[in-house]
């Protein structure tokens, strides 16, 4: 491949001859192959070296691609962790300006709510454990969640006794909160400690609930007659068949007398408000006083009144001075007790009525509890 060669060459006249032997051929040859073989290794290194660059550079771009998406689903879980505490906000106003609406005693019973309800603590864990920063929230909830059903629980528990006491008197306790339902009522909307979504927990609703039946129950407690009408220990006639003082003949008598010193005070029997004074044929001046639920009790024969409709009165309260009006043949009251336009027996309540409303108020210590 490489045969022996002889070149001349012609400078001024003169003839000159180069011989080229094979070996030094092959020798250029072989330096021209590894020339190029070199540039072309260069050539290779460089274009895989672009290459690892892009393909650096696109890896690193995928990267941040996944790293931009994870960040946006921390910025979600942080925006639900701000709903969360928006509704947790409201609902710590709602639970605060309840408890401040409360009788002291429930509010005792709420304060010394701990969280001690398993589900709630593996809640927490679990919460924690997925998104940290919501950890404290979650506690704050099972907290929330441990006071409402504690309320719950004891907001029940005062109800029952309630109705039980109501029963002892004779009287409906569904009865009694079927009327609070039914009364005039009225306002602006506020929904009970709704979400942001406008969802009630149905632990706040069942608080609701029974709240309203314990403060309808313990509202038409406190209206049974329950206080002696007159400073007087005499019952001249009681309730039913008796004869009548002006005929002789036997004739029903649908209340008490209570025979007294003209001018002697009279007492609201419950707390109530008035809603008649003034003159009843047979019964002469007389006062009535709505104690809810239907339940209405009567003063007659008065000498004077000392109340007038619409006010509101206490238990106890003097309403008017014992007289002898109407048909009537000496001074005393009569007393009657009429639950929907129909006259009951005063006794039971007067004689039962403040046993019963003391054993139903006393606490969980045993010990009576203010009013």
């Amino acid at each position: 491949m490489f045969p022996d060669r002889e070149f001349f060459m012609r400078s001024q006249g003169q003839v000159r001859f180069i011989k080229v032997s094979s070996r030094i051929q092959m020798v250029a040859a072989a330096l021209v192959v590894g020339a190029l073989l070199v540039w072309g290794v260069t050539l290779a290194g460089m274009a895989w070296s672009q290459y690892r660059a892009q393909a650096d550079r696109a890896s690193l771009l995928d990267r941040e691609a996944r790293v931009a998406t994870a960040q946006e689903r921390v910025d979600a879980y942080r925006d639900n962790i701000k709903s969360v505490e928006s509704d947790l906000k409201r609902r710590q106003t709602f639970l605060e300006e309840m408890v401040d609406s409360l009788p002291a005693d429930v509010k005792t019973k709420g304060d010394t709510v701990t969280d001690s309800s398993s589900e709630a603590a593996k809640t927490v864990s679990k919460v924690s454990a997925s998104i940290p920063e919501a950890g404290a929230l979650a506690r704050i909830e099972a907290r929330q969640l441990a006071f409402v059903e504690r309320l719950t629980r004891y907001a029940d528990m005062r109800a029952n006794r309630a109705a039980d006491a109501i029963r002892k008197l004779g009287l409906d306790p569904k009865a009694m909160v079927r009327a609070e339902q039914h009364m005039a009522m009225g306002g602006p909307l506020e929904a009970l400690s709704t979400s942001s979504d406008g969802s009630i927990d149905p632990r706040f609703e069942r608080l609701g609930l029974s709240l309203a039946r314990m403060e309808a129950l313990e509202r038409g407690l406190q209206g049974i007659p329950q206080v002696l009408p007159a400073s007087v220990e005499m019952v001249t006639s009681s309730y039913g068949v008796r004869r009548d003082p002006f005929t002789g003949r036997p004739a029903f008598h649908p209340g008490l007398d209570f025979r007294g010193p003209r001018g002697a005070p009279i007492y609201a029997a419950a707390k109530g408000k008035v809603i008649f004074v003034g003159q009843i044929r047979g019964y002469g001046n007389i006062v009535e006083i709505s104690h809810g639920n239907g339940l209405v009790t009567r003063y007659a024969h008065m000498s004077k009144f000392h109340a007038h409709v619409g006010e509101r009165v206490k238990a106890g309260e003097v309403i008017g001075a014992i007289g002898s009006t109407g048909r009537s043949t000496g001074p005393h009251l009569h007393f009657e007790v009429r639950i929907n336009g129909r006259a009951v027996n005063p006794r039971p309540f007067l004689e039962t009525a403040p046993d019963v409303l003391k054993e139903a108020r006393r606490n969980d210590t045993g010990e009576p509890t203010n009013g």
